[in-house]
């Protein structure tokens, strides 16, 4: 089988999808070799994430994606919910085809790009490298 049954029910019945209406920080990353693209927005509260939504445009991997990386980080204090990894999200679907692993980078750099923001809003510090989005880094040479 291609995919996991885990993949296939965040596909089939993905959770938290919408949007946040003011929300505190919102993340949209998209990669135009596939066409996907995802946006995550978060609420913060005290410096926990409470809630966290998703819309994304593309394929099953990437919703599903999606899908885990908001469960995954809601309930979290921002700094763990920061440290969220592309191979974590894998490993919590059990496991991705080798050529949509590229969908669970996406869903890192959406959840870091959704914190980033949040982190400009409140003039936050926090270190730029670990908000890495798009070419400017490491974030691209996992997938």
């Amino acid at each position: 089988m291609l995919y996991s049954e885990k993949v296939m029910d965040h596909f089939m019945h993905p959770r938290n999808v919408g949007e946040i209406e003011n929300a505190d920080g919102v993340g949209e990353v998209g990669n135009a070799k596939c066409g996907d693209i995802m946006k995550i927005y978060l609420k913060i509260d005290g410096g926990v994430v409470t809630d966290a939504k998703f819309q994304t445009f593309g394929c099953g991997s990437a919703i599903a994606t999606s899908s885990m990386a908001t469960e995954m980080i809601i309930g979290k204090p921002v700094e763990e919910a920061a440290n969220l990894s592309n191979k974590a999200v894998v490993e919590a679907l059990d496991g991705l085809p080798t050529h949509k692993i590229h969908c669970s980078v996406l869903a890192e750099e959406a959840v870091k790009a959704a914190l980033k923001d949040y982190y400009d809003k409140n003039h936050i510090a926090y270190d730029p490298e670990a908000y890495c989005t798009g070419d400017c880094c490491h974030c691209h040479d996992e997938g």
